[in-house]
């Protein structure tokens, strides 16, 4: 008989394949980050975070210490959202306290040239990333591997970083709705090709990202990230049928079961503000449901944090799901906090 550490890749798999488990599999978003002392080891041996993000060995490394410390049962892929403008030909850069930075802001100019770009040429060592790391996994681990969704790489390409007011974003959309979708579906074209890579270098599961997504009227979030998502796991499906493909539609409220709704979605990951009877009663129908605790009560941890996450649990007891936050660790997490977590989803 398999034991339990032998279980839980066949756990995960099972779970994110539909079928429900008595302990859910645990995984984090952001799990490899500032708040445990040995990445700001490694971020500071790298020189900077891009250089790190290219860095196959020292990539690969800060995808695995969070597996080595709290023992999830998935590794996502240590990368970022913005590698995809920054291979179309966008300078990017990340200055300390600011955020990342992307020269000079999209204009309809550079559609033509970002046609003629082979993104996936320039991501190669991502690709090497994901091949190190599948390989120093041990089997009963699962690797997910990860993009921006269109419209939330969009935003930031066309504001040359974190946008300051979304309103003028989706303005833009009403104004020059032509050059928008245009965008979008290059965007499409070259996440399909990095994350097929990334599932053809080891990639168990893939997970996309539109923290954007919020505050968009029904007929733009459509329009902008509901469509150019779907676009993105269909054409997935028909290359690599077997990975499970993960959407998060950050804040998205109701709508969130339009993208349960999807054929090729296998799991919906939903934010802190969604409600966990919502998620059970419309989403688990059509979905495995993934996330949904706040991170705050990771940093606060103790009894707040280990009632809601029993009662998280509980809510989705019965059918398939996925333990998980409903946005990423902060900085400031304790990592006992993270171990004390792991422990109560395993029983603890």
């Amino acid at each position: 008989m398999a034991n339990d550490r032998d279980s839980r890749k066949v756990r995960f798999a099972a779970v994110i394949a539909g079928e429900a488990a008595s302990v859910p599999p645990v995984w984090l978003m952001r799990q490899a980050g500032r708040y445990i002392p040995e990445y700001r080891q490694l971020r500071a041996k790298a020189g900077s975070f891009l250089d790190l993000c290219l860095n196959p060995e020292l990539a690969s490394e800060a995808t695995l210490q969070p597996i080595r410390r709290f023992d999830f049962d998935a590794a996502i892929l240590f990368a970022d959202i913005l590698l995809i403008p920054f291979a179309l030909g966008q300078e990017l850069s990340f200055a300390e306290g600011e955020g990342p930075r992307l020269k000079p802001p999209v204009a309809a100019a550079d559609l033509k040239r970002f046609r003629t770009r082979n993104a996936v040429e320039r991501l190669q060592p991502v690709f090497e990333t994901v091949a190190r790391t599948r390989s120093a996994l041990e089997p009963n681990k699962a690797l997910i591997g990860f993009a921006g969704a269109p419209w939330t790489v969009a935003t930031y390409m066309l504001a040359g970083g974190p946008s300051e007011d979304p309103a003028l974003l989706r303005r833009r959309w009403y104004d020059e709705r032509d050059f928008i979708d245009e965008l979008l579906a290059i965007l499409v074209d070259a996440t399909v090709d990095y994350l097929s890579m990334q599932i053809e270098a080891g990639a168990d599961a893939v997970q996309i990202f539109d923290s954007w997504a919020s505050g968009l009227p029904e007929e733009a979030l459509r329009a902008v990230s509901l469509e150019p998502m779907r676009a993105i796991a269909e054409r997935l499906k028909i290359r690599r049928p077997r990975t499970p493909v993960i959407l998060f539609p950050k804040e998205v409220g109701a709508m969130a079961e339009a993208y349960a709704l999807m054929g090729a979605c296998d799991a919906v990951s939903i934010d802190f503000c969604t409600p966990w009877d919502f998620a059970r009663r419309r989403l688990s129908p059509h979905a495995v449901v993934q996330g949904g605790l706040d991170p705050l009560l990771v940093v606060k941890g103790g009894a707040a944090m280990e009632s809601a996450a029993r009662r998280l649990i509980a809510t989705f007891e019965g059918v398939p799901y996925i333990f998980n936050l409903g946005h990423g660790l902060t900085p400031d997490t304790p990592p006992e906090n993270v171990a004390r977590l792991v422990e109560i989803v395993r029983g603890g």
